[in-house]
């Protein structure tokens, strides 16, 4: 499956799970040298969105699922 980061690039997600994980820890990291807060900033809003996204793919997922039995 396919997803659109906040950049417009297609990224492939090949597993679901992983990548769910990876953006939920990816999204609570910071630098300890505060002269990089706006670039984690800007890594936050990065993760914190694909971390929905992914979320949302796997709703989606799930209910399709649901639905088919």
């Amino acid at each position: 499956m396919k997803i659109t980061d906040l950049n417009g690039c297609s990224i492939e997600v090949t597993n679901l799970k992983e990548a769910i994980e990876m953006a939920r820890q990816y999204k609570k990291y910071r630098h300890e040298d505060k002269s990089f807060s706006e670039f984690d900033k800007r890594q936050k809003a990065y993760w914190e969105d694909m971390h929905e996204k992914l979320k949302a793919i796997k709703k989606q997922v799930t209910i399709t699922k649901i639905e088919k039995q």
